[in-house]
């Protein structure tokens, strides 16, 4: 298999959680309440077998899953990212007995995850966290099963499933002044004493909302990693989930493309079918030329992070941007394709263009996919 071409067996795949979107996941999803977390569609993610597969998966797959829930019910695939997003730091940086606590209730859908890395002064750039921990005794170091530890005070903020989420993985910062170098992850359950959340209202239909630190207690037997390196477990989660970011922006691209073709093969104009116009038709075969390059862009991405290639983060990068970029100009062409009927409440495309807005700025915006491009770009340059 190539990063270009899937095999039979996975379009096979493909087309099945499409279906199961469409017939399972998408009446869950109606039945739930807009900015807060639906419960029971996450019980059927994990009834269903797929958020188990996100601890299993390649990056290819989660591309693959994210992308075809996102087709037929974003909701659906927003939900499994996120578990996946707050829970990937337990599983690959967690200690045996974080991992058995946690990981088996997110799998099954009863324990809610989330990554909680933005803060109002730290958003794109993540290195400027200022999220302090404060050490509980000072002078004297955390120890793993020992009273010692930190004190985590301050904020966070944009922070997806908060503050229903039943524990976070959180990155403060141990060392002040030592930029990327002085971050640690921490996983740090919702009934910590001194952890108080809001509901933030936002364009988003899915839960986000602000998180206050109160001396909330974590020792060491709460770090994820290695104190002081929590900034590569934020980018260890961030390299694996912006390729499957474009996915998730790749399905929404290909909904509004497929509502478009059946919508201008019917619709009536100027004695023919829209389709008939040349303008429509170009206008059409471009948001296809464009999804499908994304596509391309994404899937190849993923088979680079699968592969261990150098160029992951570069690739990653590549692959968000472009991906969330051509899913908004496809969106947005196929509200004007329809006409006043997209804007009405209900619509695909009035959901869809609501959805289509927020992965250009969230697990950084299009200006940070474009610097760290450059950056990789220059060092390579300089590596010769």
């Amino acid at each position: 298999m190539t990063a270009f071409s899937l095999e039979p067996a996975q379009l096979a795949w493909c087309a099945e959680l499409r279906a199961l979107a469409a017939e399972r996941l998408r009446p869950l999803a109606g039945k739930g309440e807009p900015g807060r977390v639906n419960r029971a569609l996450l019980a059927e993610l994990g009834a269903l077998g797929l958020l188990p597969r996100l601890f299993t998966s390649g990056a290819l797959e989660l591309c693959l899953m994210r992308e075809s829930l996102a087709h037929a019910c974003t909701e659906a695939e927003t939900a499994l990212a996120l578990q996946g997003l707050g829970a990937h730091p337990v599983h690959a940086h967690g200690t045996d007995a974080q991992r058995a606590h946690w990981l088996p209730r997110v799998a099954a859908g009863t324990a809610v995850a989330a990554f909680a890395l933005t803060e109002p002064a730290a958003g794109s750039d993540a290195a400027a966290l200022s999220l302090t921990a404060t050490p509980a005794t000072p002078g004297r170091p955390a120890r793993p099963g020992g009273a010692d530890g930190w004190r985590l005070s301050g904020e966070k903020c944009w922070i997806s499933h908060a503050p229903e989420a039943d524990f976070y993985t959180v990155f403060a910062r141990t060392t002040p002044g030592a930029g990327a170098r002085g971050v640690t992850a921490f996983l740090v359950p919702a009934d910590r004493p001194g952890l108080t959340g809001t509901a933030l209202d936002m364009l988003s239909p899915h839960p986000i909302g602000a998180l206050a630190f109160d001396a909330v207690p974590v020792t060491a037997d709460d770090v994820l990693g290695e104190v002081d390196r929590g900034f590569r477990v934020a980018m260890d989660t961030l390299n694996l989930f912006r390729p499957s970011v474009g996915a998730f922006a790749v399905g929404m691209a290909q909904a509004a493309l497929d509502a478009t073709l059946g919508h201008t093969a019917r619709r009536d104009a100027f004695g023919g079918k829209l389709k008939d116009l040349q303008s429509v038709a170009h206008q059409v075969a471009e948001m296809a030329l464009r999804t499908e390059s994304a596509r391309l862009m994404v899937y190849a991405a993923a088979t680079a992070y699968d592969e261990g290639a150098p160029d992951v983060p570069r690739r990653s990068a590549m692959a968000k941007l472009l991906a969330t970029e051509t899913a908004q100009y496809v969106v947005d062409r196929a509200v004007q394709l329809h006409g006043a009927r997209a804007l009405q409440r209900g619509h695909l495309l009035e959901h869809l263009y609501r959805e289509v807005r927020a992965p250009r700025i969230y697990e950084g915006a299009s200006e940070v996919q474009r610097s760290i491009i450059a950056k990789e770009l220059y060092k390579n340059l300089e590596d010769r």
